[in-house]
């Protein structure tokens, strides 16, 4: 599997910002999942959203 894999379009459907439970949208740029509630950013690796809060990337 490539690093840079896309999620799943099922998946992105029930997946919530873990920290708010808002909607994300998937960056297929960044590949990164966003809240932009919360103003973070969740990489996706191997298709797989990696969504600690303490990971994430913070939005400016």
């Amino acid at each position: 599997m490539s690093k840079n894999q896309e999620i799943n379009k099922n998946l992105l459907e029930i997946l919530a910002c873990p920290l708010c439970k808002g909607n994300l949208e998937y960056n297929k740029k960044e590949n990164e999942l966003i809240c932009f509630e919360s103003k973070l950013a969740f990489k996706v690796v191997d298709g797989i959203p990696q969504m600690l809060i303490d990971e994430a990337r913070k939005l400016d």
